[in-house]
């Protein structure tokens, strides 16, 4: 797809050759140089929403006093309740909210018809997958068979649906749908949607790289942060104007660090990790904010157990709960067969 950057007046955009071509990204330490501000103290997850006020720094929805903000929230302690212009790349949905999404965008078809209209010009504007996960029933258990029986006893029961989703897979552009008995949204979107690194061409031609990130209509959303994926959950509204390419707007958050330290005993589990990690961290009250893991314990912890905690962000109640990228994140991406130019 297209993706339409803005006119980058602080001159952040800056060229990487990479895998024998050229492609453009944004540099925070060139925006420093330009007089923007000292961004050095910012946490990882903020330098990613800061990449994405520079991408996209029209001087409309995106101003250059936007992105002082950032180095602002650095000199105040961590604070600057901003309002900002935030766009995710990519979109994520379930049956459950993505069916009615794809629906309003027929029925917007229809309406731009009946006015005269050309109906091709609907369509998401951000890449969307929707992943049919929460609708399979279980009939079948106990035999070899039962896996594929209950997948297609489900194209039975709501064959009209399935018929819509693949007429609009078809009919709409930056649209796929992840069959049923593929496994849980969360589980498909770290293991095979997920890149952690986008790139694009924008709207002169030229290829960009720049962070992955989604807004996604489940609260579990934040299991991608495991691999250094910002992302959220958020309502139906949120993520069908997301789809259509509005920006979010959101306040800058505060970030809450969460130090890990030496490795974990022999005999507990990611989930054991988890469990003390929710108790902590609603003792200490993160709603409405990132948190942030670092320290010397994410050299012994796998992306497997980081997704595990991030997975639970909505049970501590922050907006996400995020790990950097790192030798753990790039091993994980190769492993899960992801394109070696791209890691």
């Amino acid at each position: 797809m297209t993706i339409t950057v803005g006119q980058d007046s602080s001159g952040a955009r800056k060229t990487l050759q990479s895998g024998g071509s050229s492609v453009a990204y944004y540099s925070i330490p060139a925006a420093e140089e330009a007089g923007l501000g000292d961004f050095s103290k910012l946490p990882a997850a903020l330098k990613v929403v800061l990449e994405n006020m520079l991408r996209f720094e029209d001087g409309k929805t995106v101003t250059v006093d936007d992105i002082k903000a950032f180095a602002e929230w650095a000199q105040k302690g961590g604070k600057n309740p901003r309002e900002i212009a935030y766009r995710p790349a990519r979109v994520l949905m379930q049956d459950f909210t993505g069916v009615p999404a794809v629906v309003d965008l027929a029925a917007m078809r229809d309406g731009i018809v009946a006015l005269g209209g050309d109906a091709q010009k609907i369509n998401p504007l951000n890449p969307v997958d929707l992943v049919i996960d929460h609708s399979v029933m279980i009939d079948e258990f106990g035999n070899p068979r039962a896996f594929q029986m209950n997948v297609d006893r489900e194209y039975e029961r709501n064959i009209e649906r399935y018929t819509f989703l693949k007429w609009g897979q078809k009919a709409f552009n930056n649209f796929r749908v992840v069959p049923p008995g593929t496994g849980i949204c969360h589980q498909v979107n770290l293991e095979y949607l997920s890149q952690t690194v986008w790139t694009d061409k924008d709207q002169n031609g030229e290829e960009v790289a720049y962070p992955d990130t989604l807004v996604g209509t489940d609260s579990h959303t934040t299991m991608v942060n495991g691999a250094a994926v910002l992302g959220w959950g958020v309502g139906g509204i949120e993520a069908e104007a997301a789809m259509l390419g509005q920006p979010i707007s959101m306040l800058i958050p505060e970030v809450v660090g969460f130090e890990l330290t030496g490795k974990m005993m022999e005999g507990t589990t990611g989930t054991d990790l988890v469990l003390k990690v929710v108790e902590m961290l609603r003792e200490k009250g993160v709603v409405g904010k990132f948190v942030e893991f670092y320290g010397a314990g994410l050299d012994h912890l796998p992306l497997a157990d980081r997704a595990t905690i991030a997975n639970m962000a909505p049970e501590y109640g922050a907006t996400c709960g995020f790990f950097p990228i790192d030798d753990e994140t790039l091993r994980y991406l190769t492993n899960t067969g992801r394109d070696k130019d791209r890691v």
